[in-house]
């Protein structure tokens, strides 16, 4: 039996898995909506930008007017799992296209900034010495719920898009079912510091935080678009290997969902031998398959799974490490500031990388279409790198840099 701490903390972590089922819904169907919409690369792109782009708007209006502290956590948490669920029923019941399709999308992602960041605020009022651990399981269920819609469409979906996203919304509902009769702020509750834009100037010139945030950049340039884009290329390459749909949906769920497990690791990791080492590493590593993922393209299926799940492995292990950094480097009085902006300025970022894949798809195949996504770990390795060797390094981890 779980004492009320850790029983918290796991339903806490499988609300928000259930509620994330919603952000990649649509992704995961592109190619049947392909079909039946007759989209271009920019309409298969726009499904996965237009929630980007609605978080950023919903993280930077949920900062302004302080909703994390206005509204108790749980009833926002679960107000906003609700209302992303009702906006993805939309498109299989309305949409005809991308006329609905788009600002129903927006709304999703409008709403998640709801889930996602209240979800890491409840989180730390009931840690501290394990605080890595949390944002670790955390991280690992919201990896796993962007996953999700790939093992709805493996089992039943690939032959009706309509089924993934109301499945979808279902399980986005229960997760908010499961905030509001469950899960509960605990004893390390503080108030949020506010989001202030005279702050934003200072955070920007401290070497150490732009260092971080830097890092963070680096990290965001690849993981969304690899998210969103290798399940087309695994779809592509089966198809010339002869394997079915239904197992590269599979191949998917397990290739994004394995990056649960590579945030829990890397936060246990990063408590014991400090932050910048496991960012560097997991940017090594997630580089590398970026680099090489292309050269299996349209070879052994099992191969190129290997590799695939590698990446997914360590594309997000890093991901807690960078908000850690921060909150480690930053003033209090700076912090919510400088939480809002690292997050809204990783998530704008985005739509340059998931509007390029299928861009460059179509110029050079799928052999290099993921190539230039290494050139964000590279520039995440030189900042931390650089985080590392200098003083400031000391106030992170307890000092294990």
């Amino acid at each position: 039996m779980c004492n009320r701490k850790w029983c918290t903390l796991l339903l806490l972590s499988l609300a928000e898995l259930l509620a994330m089922a919603v952000w990649f819904s649509a992704s995961a169907v592109v190619p049947a909506l392909t079909s039946s919409w007759q989209l271009n690369e920019s309409g298969k792109a726009w499904l996965t930008m237009s929630v980007q782009i609605g978080f950023v708007v919903g993280a930077f209006g949920s900062a302004l007017l302080n909703l994390a502290d206005r509204v108790p956590a749980r009833w926002l948490f679960t107000a906003a799992a609700l209302l992303a669920s009702l906006a993805t029923a939309l498109i299989p019941a309305l949409a005809a296209g991308l006329g609905l399709a788009l600002p129903a999308r927006f709304l999703t992602g409008l709403f998640l900034a709801g889930v996602y960041p209240v979800g890491m605020k409840i989180m730390a009022t009931w840690t501290r010495e394990d605080r890595g651990l949390g944002i670790g399981l955390l991280v690992g269920a919201l990896t796993l719920g962007s996953a999700l819609p790939h093992l709805l469409n493996a089992f039943g979906g690939v032959g009706d898009w309509r089924l993934v996203l109301y499945l979808a919304s279902g399980l986005a509902a229960m997760g908010g079912l499961i905030a509001a009769f469950f899960v509960d702020e605990g004893p390390y509750r503080v108030p949020t510091p506010r989001f202030n834009w005279k702050y934003v100037g200072l955070i920007l010139r401290e070497q150490d935080m732009a260092l971080a945030n830097l890092g963070y950049l680096g990290h965001m340039w690849e993981l969304y678009a690899m998210w969103a884009w290798v399940p087309a290329l695994l779809l592509s390459s089966f198809q010339i290997s002869g394997v079915g749909p239904a197992w590269a949906s599979l191949a998917a769920f397990a290739v994004v969902g394995v990056g649960g497990a590579g945030s829990l690791v890397a936060g246990r990791l990063a408590d014991r031998m400090g932050r910048t080492t496991i960012a560097n590493a997991s940017l090594f590593i997630s580089g590398a398959s970026a680099l090489l993922v292309g050269r299996l393209f349209g070879g052994d299926p099992a191969l190129l799974v290997a590799l695939c799940l590698v990446w997914g492995f360590a594309v997000v292990a890093d991901s807690a490490q960078f908000s850690a950094c921060i909150s480690e480097l930053c003033p209090a009085q700076y912090l919510g500031t400088a939480l809002t902006l690292q997050t809204s300025l990783g998530f704008l970022l985005t739509l340059i990388t998931i509007r390029l894949i299928p861009t460059l798809q179509a110029w050079v195949g799928w052999e290099w279409a993921f190539a230039f996504l290494a050139l964000g770990p590279a520039v995440g390795i030189w900042a931390m790198s650089r985080l590392r060797r200098s003083s400031a390094a000391l106030r992170l981890a307890g000092g294990r840099g």
